[in-house]
């Protein structure tokens, strides 16, 4: 069953984080800096609660490429052809990136500790 909410909660975060990215682009980032902080926080809950040792290799491995792909504000090149497409593409990175990477911190902890009981 808590897999299952996992799952769920993936889902509607990643649509929260769209919707969010798109507010950001039409109003402005400010706008959107609570949802950024919800982001955070369901990362901490999701990372303590829902993914498993099992899946911990892929998904610090995909947590680590969606953080190299959000960094530098890459995406933001874009507005100078089609604004405001890169600041939404832009900020939809970040949203996702605020969710995930705390997850993928406490993740990463949890296999730390594992690896550290094992030896």
């Amino acid at each position: 069953m808590i897999e299952r909410l996992g799952e769920w909660a993936f889902i509607t975060l990643v649509l929260i984080a769209i919707l969010a990215g798109l507010v950001a682009g039409i109003v402005g980032r400010a706008a959107v800096g609570w949802v950024t902080l919800a982001m955070v926080i369901l990362g901490i809950i999701v990372g303590f609660t829902t993914i498993t040792c099992r899946e911990a290799v892929p998904f610090l491995t995909a947590a680590i490429a969606l953080l190299v792909a959000n960094a530098g504000g890459i995406f933001l090149i874009i507005d100078e052809v089609l604004p405001p497409l890169g600041t939404i593409i832009d900020a939809i990175v970040n949203n996702i990136a605020a969710f995930v990477a705390p997850a993928a911190i406490i993740l990463a902890l949890k296999v730390i500790v594992g690896i550290a009981k094992t030896k």
